[in-house]
C-alpha cells in the first residue's frame, strides 16, 4: 500500500504529447510553442481542459495511444466538473486513483512495513486497532480510496450483492469512504503530503463524487466488465 498523489498531470509521456498535439491540430510552427505550454502548470491546465482533446479520447478508434494518467485525468475532470467538483487536484487525484486501481495488483492492501497483505474491508478495519501513526494514516487512505473504487466503478454489482446476498449496499461504501477520508484528512501526515484539501473534498463530496464516476464507467470506460476481485466489508468473497 503507498500514499497516492495526485500526479497525473506531471507524468506524460512522449506519446501522450504526441496525442495531445494531434487532436489539438497543431502544426509545424505551433507545436513548438503547444509543448512548451504542457511545461507551464496555468496553461498545461487549460490545454487538458480543452474540448478537442476530451473528443479526441472519445472518439479513438481502437487502442489509445496514450497513458492511463492522461485518460484517467482528462476524463475523469470532465465528469467532476460536472458533478460540481471544480478542484483539478481532486481530478488529479481521482485520476491517479483509478490508473493505480486499474491494475489489478493494486487491489491488495498491506500494513506498511508488515509485509502481509489484507484482503479485505474487515481485515484492514481490524489492522487500524495495532496500527502505528503512519500506517493508521495509510490504512484510511487505502478504504477511502477503495471504497470509492468500489462504489464508483462497480455500483450495479454491489447492488445486486446487497439484493441477492444482503451484502452491504452502496450507502454503506459512502459512508465508510466519507468516514475514512474525513479521519485522514486531519492527519499531519494529509498535510505532509499536501492531500488534506483533496481528502476533505473528497469527504464532503463523496456521493457527488461516485454518481460521476459512475457516469463515466457506464458511458466509456471498461472496468466496470473487469474479472475482479475487489475487497468486500466482511466478506470474504469476490464481486464474480
Amino acid at each position: 500500500m503507498k500514499v497516492i498523489q495526485p500526479n497525473c498531470r506531471v507524468q506524460f509521456t512522449a506519446e501522450d504529447v504526441a496525442f495531445i498535439l494531434s487532436a489539438l491540430r497543431a502544426g509545424a510552427g505551433q507545436a513548438r510553442a503547444l509543448v512548451e505550454l504542457l511545461t507551464e502548470e496555468n496553461s498545461r491546465d487549460l490545454i487538458l481542459d480543452d474540448e478537442a482533446l476530451y473528443r479526441a479520447l472519445l472518439e479513438q478508434r481502437g487502442c489509445l495511444p496514450v497513458s492511463a494518467r492522461l485518460y484517467f485525468y482528462v476524463l475523469v475532470r470532465r465528469v467532476l466538473r460536472e458533478a460540481g467538483i471544480e478542484d483539478r487536484a481532486v481530478a488529479d487525484y481521482v485520476a491517479e486513483l483509478l490508473a493505480e486501481f486499474s491494475r489489478t495488483e493494486r487491489l491488495r492492501g498491506g500494513v506498511p512495513g508488515s509485509g502481509t497483505a489484507l484482503d479485505y474491508f474487515v481485515d484492514l478495519l481490524a489492522a487500524l486497532g495495532a496500527a502505528d501513526e503512519r500506517a493508521g494514516f495509510v490504512i484510511h487512505a487505502h478504504i477511502g480510496n477503495y471504497s470509492l473504487f468500489l462504489a464508483g466503478i462497480f455500483p450495479e454489482r454491489l447492488r445486486f450483492r446487497a439484493e441477492i446476498r444482503g451484502s452491504p449496499d452502496l450507502r454503506y461504501y459512502e459512508r465508510l469512504g466519507q468516514a475514512s477520508f474525513r479521519v485522514a484528512s486531519d492527519h499531519r501526515l494529509a498535510r505532509k503530503y499536501q492531500l488534506t484539501r483533496i481528502f476533505t473534498t473528497l469527504a464532503e463530496r463523496f456521493q457527488a463524487a461516485r454518481l460521476a464516476l459512475n457516469d463515466l464507467s457506464n458511458r466509456i470506460l471498461s472496468l466496470g466488465d473487469a474479472d475482479y476481485s475487489p475487497l468486500l466489508a466482511g466478506e470474504r468473497g469476490s464481486l464474480g
